[in-house]
């Protein structure tokens, strides 16, 4: 295999271009997409449009939500990778996660649960609060996207979080040279999870789906593909893969806009494709280029639309943001109507307060409780080895932060 052009990250330090700040800026966009998929549902009615409008909104966003999560696993491996710290402990990488994590988590759970659900079960509620929701598929699937019904891929999270430290002992044992062959055998065990979904596992009945009318797939389909834990640790471990190929010099000539244009191309394609397969499988490849083409545009100094202050700002409170969003266009449609519909024009204006209400909520998440929460919580006790300096974050659906930075590698750039 022809090595691709050597972009393995300088040291620590050298330059604002050593550091990856459209990764930072790229979380609220996914995030967003998700915002998009909840808001567009009709099961419970979440839309605000009517007639062809909400047809229209309902089918060009009805993949959102799962590109979205995609993107967030796939990046989550890659910053972790990427800033992983030879020196650091998987306790102390475990406590870092656990304090950025689950603050939020528990706060906007209780939020959820004194404003919206009136009606759970202990069976429901219980399983996420402690974000074990994802390995109980009950009927309908009613405890996996229960309560905070984005808090399902954090219970995802956490098991990706147990199993880093050894797959990271595992991944940086790769010869460079065969990194691009393991990446295709995750993709492949991707594409096979997907097939055997649909050939092998029963089609009936249907499950009511979290972003449309209905997911077309049983209630075991969609919790293999979509929501067991070790099923979408196989994208955490790509994006493991792709910080690896951009660390060792593997990365092949792919400039950020083909990259970005490869994954609307793939979107596309994926409404055409059947469920199993559309899920994560179709835009699998492309999401995972997008993001180490992004990396490597930052370290080549590349132009990048992610690299603003705005970008970076809304990057940073996008964990917070992506837990907010769904109680409060819960909330807001309890408070309209669940009947009650609107133009283009009014309905997007009512669309545009909810985003506005989301981020200025999310920001003050962030500042009140996820900021005071790292800084008190994710310091290891007085007298622990401590890694070599803090570091930073970016990353999934938690904004993914990571103290300590590699030796010799560069760490994403974060603001605030």
């Amino acid at each position: 295999m022809t090595p691709g052009v050597s972009v393995a990250p300088p040291a620590a330090g050298q330059g604002v271009h050593s550091r990856l700040p459209s990764l930072t800026g790229m979380r609220f966009l996914a995030a967003l997409l998700v915002f998009l998929f909840h808001s567009s549902r009709t099961d419970p009615p979440l839309s605000l449009f009517r007639g062809s409008t909400a047809h229209w909104y309902s089918t060009v966003f009805s993949q959102a939500g799962w590109v979205g999560v995609s993107f967030f696993f796939l990046l989550s491996g890659f910053v972790l990778t990427w800033v992983a710290n030879p020196l650091d402990t998987p306790r102390l990488f475990w406590r870092r996660r656990i304090a950025k994590l689950y603050p939020n988590h528990v706060v906007m759970f209780a939020v959820t649960m004194a404003l919206l659900t009136t009606a759970a079960t202990w069976r429901q509620w219980l399983p996420n609060l402690f974000l074990v929701q994802t390995w109980f598929p009950t009927a309908h699937l009613d405890t996996v996207f229960s309560i905070d019904q984005p808090s399902w891929s954090l219970s995802c999270e956490i098991v990706f979080y147990l199993c880093f430290p050894l797959l990271y002992r595992r991944v940086v044992k790769i010869a460079p040279d065969r990194l691009w062959v393991w990446a295709g055998i995750v993709v492949a065990a991707v594409f096979a999870v997907a097939a055997v979904a649909q050939l092998a596992l029963p089609s009936s009945p249907m499950t009511p789906s979290p972003g449309g009318p209905r997911f077309l797939a049983s209630q075991w389909q969609v919790w293999v593909v979509y929501a067991l834990p070790p099923v979408r640790l196989l994208e955490f471990v790509l994006g493991m893969l792709m910080a690896r190929i951009v660390q060792s010099g593997r990365w092949i000539r792919l400039p950020l806009l083909p990259a970005g244009l490869l994954t609307i191309g793939a979107y596309a394609a994926a409404s055409r494709a059947s469920w199993s397969f559309a899920t994560v499988a179709v835009c699998l490849v492309p999401l995972a280029l997008l993001i180490a083409s992004a990396a490597v545009a930052d370290l080549r100094g590349r132009r990048s639309p992610f690299r603003g202050p705005v970008a970076l700002w809304l990057g940073e409170v996008s964990f917070a943001f992506y837990l907010v969003h769904g109680p409060v266009l819960g909330y807001l449609r309890g408070k309209i109507g669940f009947g009650v519909t609107f133009g283009p024009l009014a309905g997007s204006a009512v669309l545009l307060f909810a985003l506005a209400v989301s981020v200025l909520l999310a920001w003050h998440l962030h500042t009140a409780v996820e900021t005071p929460m790292m800084r008190r919580w994710s310091k290891p006790s007085t007298g622990a080895r401590t890694p070599p300096a803090p570091g930073l974050v970016v990353g999934a659906p938690d904004a993914l932060a990571f103290s300590g930075t590699p030796r010799n590698a560069a760490v994403p750039r974060t603001e605030g």
